[in-house]
């Protein structure tokens, strides 16, 4: 696996606005480099599987590369890599990456805007955000393909917490956008390299994961240096997407660009079951993390705290404005539908 220092070295002293030397049509076979968001034993479950079935199928037409987290670029460096050609493909949500658009805050963790998996896919495909996503990225050389939902936002701690008091002064691993609304409960965002985090926590560095479900946990080896697992969560569903550099993708024919949209459905597939299962076994019958909870009428706090929160984004652009009203109307729509799409 080439290493971010070989890559560099490869690609010469100015590799981050470079693009690749020759057009992908100009090839025999067209050759992608793809980074993900995840480390490696994420990835061997949220994109592995769908970039082996693409190489199986368009095999000497077109293979992609897969790297993980921080292997070419940091990840807060994946957009601009992208943007400018270094790399091709990118999956990751908006908010990691720093995305230069008034849609990054929605990426990850919007806090509450999904309560179930399904709600991502619903919002994109049915509510329209897919349009919006696609009118910003095309203003700044980036295809967005396809969104989809991953696991729910939960906290893993050393501690446990079963009060609000209880996340004070805790220094928590988290997305950019769920630190800024978590920090007023007195959580300390922290921001580290993904491949960190174990060792943080075994050395006292951090107090806590808000990063994903207890799926992730186990997956990861971070239920193997944190005690208890909260199963209050902020948000129901991380959103996430594949993206392509705008150039690269335009160049694909109709049929490969096709077959990568299948992929990504197919990913988004896997992940639905995989996460909605995993989350559900690994607390029934996971072995390493005792389950704690806020009660529901502290835990309301915290979702009013939340809506406040969605109208303070709103007020920044009319996009991030145009969302926050696409929310509020599917989550208001999901709260009149009744069971099973809302509870109480």
């Amino acid at each position: 696996m080439t290493t971010r220092r070989k890559f560099i070295q490869t690609a010469g002293a100015g590799a981050l606005a470079a693009p690749l030397a020759t057009p992908a049509l100009a090839q025999s076979k067209i050759t992608w480099r793809m980074q993900t968001y995840a480390g490696a034993a994420l990835a061997e479950h949220v994109v592995k599987p769908a970039i082996d079935m693409f190489n199986k199928i368009a095999g000497d037409r077109m293979q992609i590369e897969l790297y993980y987290a921080d292997q070419l670029v940091p990840t807060g460096e994946l957009f601009r890599a992208m943007q400018r050609g270094t790399i091709d493909a990118v999956q990751s949500d908006d908010d990691s990456m720093a995305s230069p658009t008034d849609v990054t805050v929605f990426g990850g963790y919007f806090p509450f805007a999904s309560r179930y998996s399904l709600d991502v896919p619903v919002l994109f495909n049915k509510y329209g955000l897919n349009e919006i996503w696609d009118e910003e990225y095309s203003k700044v050389g980036v295809k967005h393909i396809s969104a989809g939902a991953w696991d729910p936002c939960h906290f893993a701690t050393k501690d446990p917490i079963r009060s609000l008091a209880d996340l004070k002064g805790k220094r928590v691993f988290t997305f950019p956008t769920a630190g800024r609304f978590l920090s007023q409960f007195g959580v300390v965002p922290v921001t580290l390299p993904w491949e960190d985090i174990e060792v943080a926590m075994q050395t006292g560095e951090l107090d806590g994961i808000a990063w994903s479900g207890i799926t992730e946990d186990y997956t990861v080896g971070w239920a193997d240096v944190t005690n208890y697992f909260l199963t209050n969560n902020i948000s129901g569903a991380w959103a996430g997407s594949f993206f392509a550099n705008q150039g690269r993708w335009n160049e694909l024919p109709e049929d490969l660009q096709t077959l990568f949209r299948v992929c990504c459905d197919q990913s988004h597939y896997y992940r639905q079951w995989w996460y909605w299962g995993g989350e559900a076994d690994l607390r029934v019958n996971g072995p390493k993390m005792e389950l704690t909870s806020i009660p529901d009428e502290e835990w309301a706090t915290v979702e009013d705290a939340a809506y406040k929160f969605w109208d303070e984004i709103a007020a920044e652009s009319p996009t991030k404005a145009r969302v926050v009203e696409i929310i509020k109307k599917y989550n208001a729509d999901m709260q009149k539908a009744g069971r099973p799409y809302r509870y109480g």
